[in-house]
């Protein structure tokens, strides 16, 4: 059994929960995520079984899109509605749709991030989460993330002095969307969190086509499972395609470079990775040379010579 399997995670379990209960559903111990969903997110969960495992690093890099709501007027110790809340600021009067709309535009692009105490980054060899339990702070490493997009999809609405409003973002692996909320809340000059979520893609993966694991049991238990096993190629659905030619196929293959004018120009602008194909399998992911500019080197070569 090899291929992907777009997973609808809902709340209430963990990624490696859902991983777990996959391995007693479909009777197999390779299967791993690619990127991990905290357990009051649901949404998109990309899996990978057998083979497919050997593209999990890339889903896990990929970019993400998360639906979600950010509520003004107070703030909790882990920046979403679960948490114990730590500060208040009522809103006494109505926002400037206008100027929401810009101050998040001014977090497009390449922004610093600290990581919330209850993250899973680990300082020391402990993960924060473990500090903020023993009531512990510590100093955390800032790391820097990109967002794609950010824009509100509603009005903003009020109740017992909170505003409410939901947004849409497209951002890069490592970003914390909860991080964003309170950011985006601290500039508007009011405390505030990350109230709901859900992660609508990742890997290429949309939310419209994902299976819930009563589905996938199913699925299985009728002898259907190819139906929602997709190839391992779904796992580099957002990377860049590059078509080998006969020629560039047996140069790929055992992991020659290629050539800058071998490249698409999407690849060459953005400097990101790229996926080869031929006769629309997929041999092997490629990523440009640090130090030969006018090459591109193999990362991962994904077939058997």
């Amino acid at each position: 059994m090899n291929g992907i399997i777009n997973l609808y995670k809902e709340a209430g379990m963990t990624s490696h929960d859902c991983v777990f209960k996959l391995r007693r559903i479909l009777g197999t111990k390779k299967i791993g995520h690619g990127g991990t969903l905290d357990p009051d997110v649901e949404g998109v969960l990309p899996i990978a079984v057998g083979k497919a495992t050997k593209v999990l690093e890339f889903m896990t890099e990929s970019g993400k899109v998360y639906e979600g709501q950010v509520t003004l007027g107070f703030t909790t110790e882990t920046e979403d509605a679960s948490g114990e809340i730590v500060e208040k600021t009522p809103v006494t009067k109505k926002l400037d749709e206008k100027l929401v709309d810009a101050t998040m535009q001014e977090f497009v692009g390449p922004i610093i991030q600290i990581p919330p105490m209850y993250s899973a980054v680990k300082v020391n060899g402990r993960k924060l989460y473990e500090y903020a339990r023993a009531g512990q702070e510590v100093e955390r490493p800032q790391r820097e993330v990109t967002i794609y997009d950010f824009e509100r999809t509603s009005p903003v609405t009020y109740e017992d002095n909170l505003a409410r409003f939901d947004f849409r973002v497209a951002c890069s692996k490592g970003t914390y969307v909860r991080t964003l909320a309170v950011d985006l809340a601290a500039k508007l000059s009011y405390a505030g969190h990350m109230s709901s979520l859900k992660r609508s893609a990742s890997a290429g993966l949309q939310i419209e086509q994902a299976h819930k694991l009563s589905e996938v049991a199913n699925f299985k238990d009728e002898g259907r499972i190819d139906e929602i096993l997709m190839p391992m190629e779904y796992g580099v659905a957002d990377m860049v395609r590059l078509d080998l030619s006969d020629e560039q196929f047996e140069r790929v293959k055992v992991g020659k470079f290629l050539e800058v004018s071998e490249i698409p120009s999407q690849a060459l602008e953005t400097q990101e990775l790229l996926a080869t194909f031929y006769q629309d399998k997929l041999v092997a992911i490629y990523m440009p040379h640090p130090t030969k500019k006018e090459s591109y080197k193999p990362k991962k070569v994904l077939i058997e010579n």
